[in-house]
């Protein structure tokens, strides 16, 4: 098992450096080719044979020993596809163009037919994030908003099971041993751990009680261990991060590289606020990672492309 861990570490290295040292990150036709390849996983992930199911979702595919989401992968893709067609339009607000939104609503629905709903939420605002920053006008969110309110009432009635989450939200001892054990059990471990928590490794709820507690439900456990310091630490490590890369996009060298670098920022972010919002109740239960915390291949590998992705245009922006 250590062994496993030590070899990961090392391939996310591997491509961590990869991508900030290589100058493909730079170029638009590749990001226009990494996202119609990741299209094609996306289409290929719905094949008897190549598509796996997994917890309710068909979102993998299975080569050999490996298992890769490609729900993962079109969320870096997709803010590079946008970022090149849009480095195309004049700043401004006349730059609406049905290309743009086509290009987000082809994976989105495919990603909503596996079905996983999370991938779909941070998919879309990161593309917005792009949107708007590329001049789009308030109008044009202000009616995408309201269609997206109509399709979620849609998407709810279409599976009862939706519903359900949203009850077990507003009141998740209405059904503690099915809809409401997730939400329950992660705040069994997030209140005992008080200020300086039980200790580092000395979690009980990650024993058989809390599911997925390396992966969605992991800052649970961080909190459980590590106590109130702990948790509000990770809290502002990620707030620096955001900071700090939003301030790399206003330094970049061009139109390309901001659009890009806010996007990547946007999807990091925005993918944490969901995860520790649905971990201490905030929000309807939805299985998201935490960025670089949680375990997990495929997300736990996108999340260093894009960190490499924006420290390669930072180095960029350093050396002109």
């Amino acid at each position: 098992c250590r062994s496993f861990h030590y070899k990961l570490d090392n391939v996310l290295g591997e491509v961590f450096f990869l991508i900030m040292k290589s100058p493909m990150a730079s170029n638009p036709k590749m990001w226009t080719i990494f996202y119609y390849a990741a299209i094609i996983a996306l289409v290929a992930v719905k094949i008897p044979g190549i598509g796996a199911m997994r917890n309710g979702s068909q979102s993998w595919i299975i080569i050999g020993p490996l298992s890769l989401q490609p729900a993962e992968f079109i969320k870096v893709a997709l803010i590079g596809k946008l970022a090149s067609s849009l480095v195309k339009m004049p700043a401004g607000k006349r730059v609406f163009r049905w290309q743009h939104l086509w290009t987000i609503l082809l994976p989105a629905g495919l990603i909503m037919l596996q079905p996983d709903l999370g991938s779909t939420v941070i998919l879309i605002i990161s593309a917005f994030v792009v949107l708007f920053i590329a001049g789009y006008s308030l109008r044009f969110f202000t009616v995408i908003g309201a269609a997206g309110v109509a399709a979620f009432v849609g998407l709810i009635a279409a599976a009862p099971y939706r519903l359900d989450r949203i009850k077990s939200y507003i009141d998740p001892w209405n059904d503690p041993l099915g809809t409401g054990f997730q939400s329950i059990q992660s705040l069994f471990a997030i209140a005992p751990g008080g200020l300086f928590g039980h200790g580092y490794g000395n979690s009980r709820q990650k024993y058989l009680y809390l599911p997925e507690p390396q992966n969605d439900f992991i800052f649970s456990i961080v909190a459980e261990e590590l106590g109130f310091l702990g948790a509000a630490l990770i809290i502002m490590l990620f707030m620096i991060f955001l900071i700090a890369t939003f301030g790399i996009a206003v330094r970049t060298e061009n139109r390309f590289s901001m659009l890009v670098v806010s996007g990547m920022s946007a999807m990091i972010f925005f993918q944490t606020f969901l995860n520790i919002g649905v971990v201490s109740g905030l929000l309807p239960v939805t299985g998201v990672t935490l960025p670089f915390i949680s375990y997990g291949g495929s997300s736990l590998l996108t999340t260093w492309m894009a960190a490499g992705v924006i420290l390669h245009f930072m180095t960029r922006t350093n050396a002109t």
